[in-house]
């Protein structure tokens, strides 16, 4: 179990977040998401969250942007860190298909003894699930070594000390319900309340449970208006009620061939039905860095986070303190990256992370 120091991490990227998004209310905490922890979850009386929040100003974007660069020595880059942290979804794959030089680079980081995790923020599987995912693409990958938001969501709950007699309302995918039950927790809803339907008629009142204590909203190809309505009766008349979200991803690849709408069109419908804002537990929020750091012992300095969104993945490296690599072959394009607009930066970019084989990087 996490401690609390963790816990709050979540809501101190939710604030740096916030600061890049200017139409966004610095709303986040765990009861009014306005820093403070509910007493109801926590225990003994509401107290303002310790944390100094990190905000990203246009001083220090700046700063990111200039430092930016291509990738031109990989080895050097190797050899600066002990660890890489790689995104899944338009890094490792797209889709169900498996980017071209990926098992031979993931071998050869291996070979020189460096740690592999693999952190994805889509919450349809969970961590066993995606380790039969990565052997199907030919990939021997250790479930110790996937994290997904699925069981973010999950850990989260568990750092927080939960009450076990809450139940948690799920609008999302088996992912997130396979993880909740390995922690112990109740839940309701999921793929099963996709099925179900409102009947509108005069003086209907629709009934939900009181003991609901979370609402965890993540992607859901099952997502309907029953579970919109249930959603936000729990988060606005039961006490308390947390607000949780894998992640806000705009678009996912469920396929190569285009983008799809993702997780946080979800999440934005109870934010606009709630009118408050959730605690998002996959990147960026800290949340999985810091759980990763204190599981595996690493010194987030000897980190490389590798992704393709630069909202997400890099984003989340940064907010960690590591070093960032942008790759793309996913969601993020050289012009995005180059756009005036863009103020996230990473420390290098490449194509691909093949480009890892060549001592000396492809040009993009």
């Amino acid at each position: 179990m996490l401690s609390r120091s963790v816990a709050s991490a979540v809501s101190q990227v939710s604030s740096s977040t916030s600061a890049l998004l200017p139409n966004s209310k610095q709303l986040f905490s765990f009861k009014t998401l306005c820093g403070y922890r509910s007493s109801s979850f926590c225990g003994g009386s509401i107290r303002k969250i310790n944390h100094k929040p990190l905000r990203m100003t246009s001083s220090n974007m700046t700063t990111r942007a200039m430092a930016s660069k291509q990738l031109e020595n990989a080895d050097q880059l190797i050899d600066s860190v002990e660890t890489f942290i790689f995104d899944c979804d338009g890094v490792i794959w797209k889709g169900d298909k498996l980017i071209e030089g990926v098992p031979e680079t993931l071998d050869m980081l291996r070979a020189k003894g460096k740690r592999l995790v693999f952190v994805t923020n889509n919450s349809t599987k969970s961590r066993k699930q995606y380790g039969k995912k990565f052997e199907t693409l030919g990939l021997n990958v250790n479930e110790e070594e996937i994290f997904a938001s699925s069981f973010a969501a999950a850990a989260y709950l568990q750092s927080i000390n939960f009450p076990k007699d809450k139940k948690v309302y799920v609008i999302g995918e088996e992912g997130i319900l396979k993880e909740l039950e390995l922690a112990g927790f109740q839940y309701l809803g999921g793929p099963d309340d996709g099925k179900k339907q409102i009947e509108l008629k005069p003086g209907f009142l629709m009934e939900h449970e009181h003991d609901v204590g979370a609402v965890v909203v993540g992607f859901d190809r099952y997502f309907n208006y029953y579970k919109i309505q249930y959603g936000t009766l729990c988060i606005r008349e039961n006490p308390g009620c947390l607000f949780i979200a894998t992640n806000r991803d705009a678009v996912t690849h469920l396929t190569d061939a285009q983008e799809w709408a993702g997780g946080g069109s979800m999440v934005g419908a109870l934010v606009g039905s709630t009118q408050r804002e959730p605690l998002v537990v996959g990147k960026p929020s800290t949340f999985m860095m810091d759980y990763l750091a204190d599981k595996f012992g690493i010194q987030k300095s000897q980190i490389c986070m590798v992704g393709d969104r630069l909202d997400t993945d890099i984003l989340f490296g940064q907010n960690g303190g590591c070093k960032t690599l942008l790759v793309l072959s996913g969601v993020t394009s050289i012009s995005m990256l180059e756009s005036p607009d863009n103020k996230i930066q990473p420390d290098f970019y490449t194509s691909k992370i093949s480009d890892f084989l060549s001592p000396k990087a492809a040009t993009v």
